[in-house]
């Protein structure tokens, strides 16, 4: 990779790198170290990457040592997505994190839903998840 590419700005004014970086500062537990695939499929599908970042923290409980929910540690299901039979299963859990930005893109992006507050009644059925999500999101930028 030449200079000029790793020093290109993709998202926030931070380059690859450093947005991997921040996004790693905040992955514990099962999804440690998998700041790379939050970026990768965040940037190629146009995803907020905090905003992917922070539902994931907030439906899995990966936020601190060893707290996954089993949906993760079993299905590598890092946004309790739902099929007709219950929570989907991934074969691997970058497979799960790529499944979970592209559906965030293809079913609410694609829609006008790209905040916490607009997508939350569509997501949850919980009138607080909006703000639950915010707080991740708060604690990701200031990381």
């Amino acid at each position: 990779v030449s200079p000029t590419i790793s020093k290109k700005i993709v998202y926030d004014g931070l380059t690859m790198d450093e947005l991997v970086a921040k996004l790693n500062k905040n992955l514990k537990s099962t999804l440690s170290g998998k700041g790379n695939i939050y970026a990768k499929y965040s940037i190629e599908y146009g995803v907020d990457p905090y905003l992917a970042l922070a539902i994931s923290l907030h439906e899995t409980g990966c936020n601190s040592n060893d707290t996954c929910s089993n949906l993760v540690k079993t299905k590598n299901n890092v946004g309790g997505m739902m099929g007709k039979n219950g929570a989907l299963s991934f074969a691997t859990l970058d497979e799960g994190i790529q499944k979970f930005i592209k559906n965030i893109k293809e079913n609410y992006y694609d829609y006008g839903l790209k905040t916490p507050e607009k997508m939350n009644p569509k997501y949850a059925a919980s009138k607080t998840w909006a703000s639950k999500v915010n707080k991740y999101i708060e604690t990701i930028k200031a990381s």
